[in-house]
């Protein structure tokens, strides 16, 4: 969720603070409760002990006026865990969680961080971006946002990829906030962060196991369950395993207007990454391409520039003369 300075003409102005945004000042951060409570923060970094970097939109940057020791900053990572429902510890040390609307927090505990305790805070923007805010912040080239509508008003199915920070998660919100209101979508995320504008918006969160080893409920799962909710958008928040299986399955049974992310760096790197993944869920090549080809209609791969963002390219997948995927753009 990064940032697009821009506001349309005639849109209120953006608000300075999250107090009052999300149930008040957000206390069970802490030290770090100020931070999160600024508008302009994007992303908080705790590398272990005396190291906490911000990033407003411009790169991260040391912050020197707050000083946390390791055993501060564990104690911050198992209290945030707990507050998403979710659980750090030895046996689990790395985790995703969830709070208020939209807050992304991973934790990673010793010895499995070198530097001690790891936080990386992903904070959403207040105000819902649409797509007439991206165009303003000069995401899209020059009749993009024209083409794209069409696509969006003749439900063909998305796939938007491009590296870490580069604006996905942002344009699929927008995207999916452009759909037609008597639509329904069902989203399925493993950290629910998409902010969507839409009336008929529904979202399915991914669960980990219990201490136990129990009550796990994963995003191929979520998918299957999805297609129960009878959708008319069905949405995965980001393709990373094998869930891949059943979002090509469902998009190649009629259900139109779907949209994912992937990441990767590059457009030509793409159907690479696919192929990975449907290796992962059992599938050779070959499957993985012809079922893309009848399930994907359009790629759209957004990059980091500086520090704004950008569509990039656009392409369609094609099935090459060994029967593999490509990508013509």
């Amino acid at each position: 969720m990064q940032p697009f300075v821009a506001v349309r003409p005639g849109a209120p102005p953006l608000p300075t603070s999250r107090v009052g945004t999300g149930g008040g000042f957000p206390s069970e951060f802490g030290p770090l409760a100020p931070l999160i409570a600024d508008a302009s923060v994007t992303d908080v970094f705790v590398n272990g002990a005396h190291s906490v970097w911000v990033d407003r939109g411009a790169g991260a940057v040391l912050q020197g006026s707050i000083d946390l020791d390791d055993q501060a900053v564990r104690d911050l990572a198992v209290r945030l865990m707990a507050l998403g429902g979710r659980h750090i510890d030895e046996t689990t040390p790395c985790v995703d969680a969830r709070l208020h609307d939209g807050i992304r927090v991973h934790a990673v505990l010793a010895p499995v961080s070198t530097r001690g305790t790891l936080l990386s805070i992903r904070l959403p923007r207040i105000r819902r971006i649409s797509l007439d805010d991206l165009q303003a912040a000069g995401f899209f080239p020059e009749g993009a946002l024209d083409r794209l509508r069409a696509l969006i008003d003749r439900r063909e199915n998305l796939l938007i990829t491009g590296a870490g920070g580069s604006g996905k998660t942002t344009l699929l919100s927008a995207i999916l906030s452009a759909a037609a209101p008597t639509e329904r979508i069902v989203a399925i995320e493993d950290v629910a962060e998409l902010r969507v504008d839409h009336p008929h918006f529904v979202g399915l969160e991914a669960r980990q196991a219990n201490l136990e080893g129990a009550g796990a409920i994963t995003l191929d799962r979520l998918v299957r369950e999805a297609l129960r909710m009878r959708p008319d958008r069905l949405v995965l928040g980001e393709c990373r395993g094998a869930e891949v299986r059943e979002l090509l399955a469902a998009l190649n049974t009629g259900h139109d207007g779907g949209a994912g992310t992937l990441h990767a760096n590059s457009i030509a790197d793409v159907p690479a990454r696919l192929e990975a993944l449907g290796a992962l869920a059992g599938m050779s090549a070959t499957a993985i391409a012809r079922q893309t080809v009848s399930a994907i209609g359009t790629v759209l791969h957004v990059e980091r520039r500086d520090s704004g963002r950008v569509l990039a390219q656009t392409g369609r997948f094609v099935v090459d003369k060994r029967g593999r995927l490509g990508v013509a753009t």
